[in-house]
């Protein structure tokens, strides 16, 4: 309803139709001056002209098609090829295809060059525009969405993830070739600075590329992938998906993907597309299937390109609760107490993925309260928690885990998270912390639960503050659960459950039963669907304080916490199996270096 230079004044428009006379032209023009509604809004409002007429001659005047959406008939297939929120962004709505395979999409605005070029490039055809009342625009749009399945129109323009196999992503990367703005190929063995970076930015945003890139992080997600690995290959681009701990090949694109690909994944994560010699770091949000999920990306350059790997970071992995990470028992009962406490440090030790942070977190969400004033410093923040403050490391302003730690004491905390003890001044500064009634947690990278006060004494902190302050230190690893679906039951090698310390023959072990998992559709024929914690907690009492103070072997700090008690790594990882949880080559493969 803008009035365009060059067209026909809409209310002379509608005169010469008969639709209005020129007295109510004049009464609608006088009311315009004490309102900010459009001439055609107004006719409206005061009756002179029913909503049909009106839009059938802005129609005409925009030269352009009219559609009457009362008695419509709308394509849903056709409808949630864009997203609900491209649809609502510009209160457009495609209706169905028309000839020589054109799409028509019925706008509230359809001259809208900016509008028209998005949805042209996020449906790939040619677009027909034609006007609606924008009010019945939105009533269908809710219409259409809310009939159709929760993953329709996710991907903005992409079909569902699912949908695609090998033979639609080829086509889809025949399309970035077919662009015909870059063949990457080309540009082998050229200076780094001589690429055209541009023609790269311009394919980063064309729609082949940005399905492509939603495609592979959509799928990731339904595969309930933990990472994503973008690979750069002497013969293409090599997909991996990272699931229940292992990498699995997924697909391998053409070579000349490589780098469009990579650059829609650092203009998606605020990169600079126009650096490839150093790393980069980035964040990418995304909605997908009713939920948040945020990704951390990370680039590094190779001798064939650069490399780009996204964590996928989901909330809903701290929210499930201790008791479903793996903590049982007589375990579970011991940390429900341990995290209690008014003072001291707990700390989670374990290799790189072995769900360090997710137990801290599911911890903190635990204790979480509003009587409780929690501070966490990590590096970076993976999980945004509600109610609890969270700083983010920050070297180059000078703020390392130490600084943010002498400041965290003046913000009368109760309970202090610190991402991972790295050095003497960080452990110090935390000891004091835990000393003075505050409750401590963090993680250092050590084998098993008692070489955490070796490793501190080798950093250099002083045997007494650490049997002073440490309340319990306890070491994890991640093994996966056999698939529910195709376990079976099964006799395992003498040998291997003798090295575990389990004796097949003792009186009591004579009922006990092992599975494992054949593989079958629901676990993608690798017999285990996701993982569950193995863990071994040291409890620190008397007997354990004094063998510290004394600088006692790990041995012999071990030897002790086991003559009081403590679970080991390979006794928690056999329960589990004689449970059905796990089967024995996966408890081997993650703890029998540990035995």
């Amino acid at each position: 309803m803008r009035r365009s230079r060059g067209r026909k004044l809409i209310g002379q428009m509608l005169i010469e139709k008969g639709h209005i006379t020129d007295e109510q032209l004049e009464q609608a023009l006088a009311a315009q001056e004490q309102s900010t509604q459009r001439i055609g809004e107004i006719l409206i409002d005061l009756e002179f002209v029913e909503e049909g007429p009106l839009y059938e001659t802005l129609a005409e005047q925009m030269k352009v098609g009219y559609i009457d959406l009362k008695g419509a008939k709308v394509n849903p297939d056709v409808a949630t090829l864009i997203s609900r929120d491209v649809a609502k962004r510009y209160t457009a709505l495609p209706i169905d295809r028309g000839e020589a395979g054109t799409i028509r999409v019925a706008m509230a605005e359809p001259t809208d060059v900016i509008a028209l070029d998005d949805l042209k490039m996020r449906l790939q055809v040619q677009v027909e525009p034609v006007l609606a009342p924008p009010e019945r625009i939105e009533k269908l749009i809710e219409k259409v969405y809310s009939q159709a399945p929760a993953s329709a129109g996710a991907g903005g323009g992409a079909p569902a993830a699912a949908d695609f196999g090998m033979g639609d992503m080829q086509q889809l990367a025949q399309s970035v070739r077919d662009s015909g703005m870059l063949a990457t190929e080309e540009s082998e063995g050229e200076d780094e600075d001589r690429i055209d970076t541009d023609r790269i930015a311009d394919v980063a945003d064309e729609a082949p590329i940005i399905r492509i890139a939603k495609i592979v992080i959509q799928r990731a997600i339904q595969e309930r992938s933990s990472d994503i690995h973008v690979e750069p290959h002497q013969a293409g681009v090599r997909i991996r998906y990272r699931i229940d701990g292992v990498l699995h090949e997924i697909l391998t694109l053409p070579k000349y993907v490589h780098a469009p690909l990579v650059s829609r994944l650092k203009i998606m994560s605020n990169m600079n597309i126009a650096e490839r010699r150093v790393p980069q770091d980035g964040r990418i949000h995304i909605r997908h299937a009713g939920e948040d999920y945020d990704l951390r990306v990370s680039t590094i350059p190779t001798t064939l390109g650069e490399k780009c790997v996204m964590r996928i970071l989901d909330k809903r992995g701290i929210m499930m609760g201790l008791e479903n990470l793996g903590f049982t028992g007589d375990l579970m009962v011991a940390l429900e107490v341990l995290i209690r406490q008014p003072n001291g440090m707990i700390l989670s030790t374990g290799p790189t993925g072995s769900g360090k942070t997710t137990t801290q977190y599911s911890i903190l969400n635990r204790i979480n309260s509003v009587e409780t004033n929690i501070i966490t410093i990590e590096d970076p923040v993976e999980y945004q928690i509600d109610g609890i403050s969270q700083v983010h490391v920050n070297r180059k302003a000078g703020l390392t885990f130490a600084i943010a730690l002498k400041y965290f004491l003046r913000q009368d905390p109760d309970i202090i998270l610190v991402g991972e003890i790295r050095d003497l001044e960080t452990s110090e500064i935390a000891i004091q912390a835990a000393l003075t009634g505050h409750l401590v947690l963090s993680t250092l990278h050590t084998n098993d639960a008692p070489s955490t006060v070796t490793r501190m004494i080798d950093m250099g902190v002083e045997p007494f503050l650490i049997s002073s302050s440490v309340i319990a230190s306890i070491s994890q690893r991640l093994a996966r659960k056999l698939c529910d679906e195709c376990k079976e039951p099964y006799d395992p090698p003498r040998d291997q459950l003798l090295g575990l310390g389990f004796d097949p023959d003792a009186p009591e072990n004579r009922d006990v039963v092992f599975y494992r998992g054949p593989g079958c559709s629901n676990c993608r024929n690798t017999g285990y669907r996701g993982r569950i914690g193995i863990f071994e907690m040291m409890i620190m009492n008397q007997e354990i304080r004094e063998l510290v103070v004394r600088r006692a072997s790990a041995d012999q700090v071990k030897e002790a916490a086991v003559a009081n008690g403590m679970i080991t790594l390979a006794q928690d990882a056999m329960d589990k199996a004689t449970k059905g949880v796990t089967d024995i080559d996966e408890i081997l493969r993650v703890v029998s270096t540990v035995r």
